[in-house]
C-alpha cells in the first residue's frame, strides 16, 4: 500500500449571534462562523486535506458555494461525502491530525466530543482523529477574534 498524505486548510469570519459549529458539534459561544454552509471550519479543512490526499481537488469543486443546494448544509454530510469518494477512488483513511485556532471560547472541553463524532462520520477509530487548539496570542483576525481557522492533515493508504 501507498501512503498519500494530504493538506486542508479553511477560516470562517465570526459574527455575533449566530450558532458556532465545529468538529461536527455545536458549542456555546456569543458569535458563530460565517458561510454557506454551517461553516464548520475544521470540517472543512479536513475535507480539503482528505481531498487533496486523495488527488480530488478541493472542497469548493465539490461542493460550490453558489449552489442553492448546500446552503445552510451541514457539514457532517459533506464530510461523509467526501469520506465516500475518498474511499470509492481505492484508499483507506488513516489518521487525521488538526489544529484548532481561535480565541474563545475555550474548546478543550469539547475536543474528545468532537473526536467521536467525527470517527462516526469517516467511520474510522476516534484514537485515529487528533484535535489540537491554540490561541494566537491575541495577533491577527484570530487574536481580534474576527474569524477562526483550521488546519488539517489527512494520512490515506491506496
Amino acid at each position: 500500500m501507498k501512503p498519500r498524505i494530504g493538506n486542508g486548510y479553511d477560516v470562517h469570519r465570526l459574527e455575533e449571534g449566530k450558532p458556532f459549529w465545529i468538529g461536527g458539534i455545536q458549542v456555546p459561544h456569543t458569535h458563530g462562523a460565517v458561510g454557506h454552509s454551517d461553516a464548520d471550519v475544521l470540517i472543512h479543512a479536513i475535507c480539503d486535506a482528505l481531498l487533496g490526499a486523495a488527488n480530488l481537488r478541493d472542497i469548493g469543486y465539490h461542493f460550490s458555494d453558489q449552489s442553492p443546494k448546500y446552503k445552510g448544509i451541514d457539514s457532517k454530510i459533506l464530510l461523509r461525502e467526501v469520506a465516500r469518494l475518498v474511499r470509492e477512488k481505492g484508499y483507506t483513511i488513516g489518521n487525521i491530525d488538526s489544529v484548532l485556532a481561535l480565541q474563545r471560547p475555550k474548546v478543550m472541553p469539547y475536543l474528545e466530543e468532537m473526536k467521536t463524532c467525527l470517527a462516526e462520520v469517516l467511520q474510522i477509530p476516534v484514537d485515529d482523529i487528533s484535535i489540537k487548539a491554540t490561541t494566537t496570542e491575541k495577533l491577527g483576525f484570530v487574536g481580534r477574534e474576527e474569524g477562526v481557522e483550521a488546519h488539517a492533515v489527512a494520512l490515506i493508504f491506496g
